[in-house]
């Protein structure tokens, strides 16, 4: 272990009116390294995780911190970009930051405000993480994507629409007890399966109730190296992480593998000298919940195509041998995309101290994160421990 997440804040996601992004920002700043018991005059880095692209005007973001406290000036500060994975990202340029030797405390904030735009300009938007030059023409976006990669699978293994809208609903229901979700209902197996007025179809087969929401919001955590998490209340220590990259254009690869996840949770689980049966819970990367379906596989909890016993037969829900996203994930908790991979790990952190509420995963010991942006393309996974 080289680093440690010692303090944290988050704000709850959803449509937050009266605020933009240097707001959420300069707020879960703030929080973060009073949480941690420093002052910013104390950070030896910021790195900001935000997607931007056409959602905000205000492109050059990292030196927003700066506006919590003058404390912050002179300080190095670097936005990070990494379509939905974004926020991982930033979370791993402040762990390099610190095994580097650079420093020893590090701000990582992640941050978006999407709702500003209507309708088809946020599919456009989103499309932008894809490869235009082949990809562009897609229609519903990246909905539009997704669509295309559920009829594949479908194609190849068969109509799995119970099994997505078993894990929509296994991810409301463990949502309801997110106080930071946008969505806090538990809608049902019945609800999210059928096609109704409320629930209609959006891409291919995907429902509604089959894709994450567009939401704003941020979230933001302190690093540290081991021997200053040690003198600090609460510490939480990557055990290890990994972070893989594929190829950008879909047609070079088979999309219903996520090849990226399988290298990556290999990768972080050697390192770490662990096996999937060792660690407590997973918080996982549902955007759409065919990708929840495909990641069961792609982690190697069920070989290719059998994706779907895993949800049938309970192993993730939150009782379940291996919980994935007791926070309600993606598709409850919403998905800003620059403050998700944040969230993920502040998330994880809460479970490991214990400090989840209603959330809390009965006995966690060991977490998994895995946040990707693009279609596998980013792949990053983190395992969690506390140590105080």
């Amino acid at each position: 272990m080289t680093a440690c997440i010692v303090g944290w804040s988050h704000l709850p996601f959803g449509k937050r009116e009266g605020e933009d992004v240097e707001s959420m920002i300069v707020k879960v700043a703030a929080d973060a390294v009073a949480d941690a018991g420093f002052e910013p005059a104390d950070v030896d880095a910021v790195y900001v995780g935000h997607f931007g692209g056409a959602f905000s005007p205000q492109a050059f973001t990292a030196s927003l911190v700066f506006q919590a406290s003058d404390g912050f000036r002179f300080k190095p500060a670097t936005r990070v970009e990494n379509a939905c994975a974004t926020g991982s990202s930033a979370v791993h340029q402040g762990v390099d930051f610190i095994e580097a030797k650079r420093g020893r405390v590090v701000l990582v904030v992640g941050v978006e405000k999407m709702t500003d735009l209507k309708g088809p300009a946020v599919g456009e938007a989103l499309l932008t993480a894809s490869y235009l030059k082949e990809e562009a023409g897609i229609e519903g976006g990246f909905a539009g994507v997704f669509g295309q990669i559920t009829q594949t699978y479908f194609q190849r293994y068969g109509d799995q629409s119970d099994a997505l809208a078993r894990i929509a609903a296994k991810n409301h229901k463990n949502g309801v007890s997110n106080p930071y979700a946008q969505i806090r209902k538990d809608l049902g197996y019945e609800f999210c399966r059928n096609i109704s007025d409320k629930n209609p179809l959006v891409a291919g087969p995907l429902r509604r109730t089959d894709c994450s929401l567009v939401s704003d919001g941020a979230a933001a955590l302190v690093l540290t190296d081991v021997e200053t998490a040690l003198g600090r209340p609460k510490a939480v220590a990557f055990r290890a992480r990994a972070h893989v990259n594929d190829f950008l254009p879909m047609s070079k690869r088979d999309v219903i593998q996520f090849e990226g996840c399988t290298q990556a949770w290999g990768q972080a689980l050697g390192a770490a000298g662990l096996s999937l049966d060792d660690l407590s819970f997973v918080e996982t990367h549902d955007c759409f919940t065919i990708a929840e379906l495909i990641e069961y596989e792609a982690m190697g909890l069920a070989k290719p195509g059998q994706g779907h016993r895993v949800i049938e037969e309970g192993l993730t829900q939150k009782d379940g041998k291996l919980p994935v996203n007791p926070s309600g994930g993606l598709k409850a908790k919403g998905h800003p995309i620059g403050a998700t991979g944040v969230s993920m790990h502040v998330l994880t952190a809460m479970q490991l101290r214990g400090e989840a509420g209603e959330m809390q995963v009965a006995n966690a010991k060991l977490g998994g994160v895995f946040n990707m942006g693009g279609v596998a393309v980013a792949n990053l996974v983190s395992i969690l421990e506390p140590i105080r």
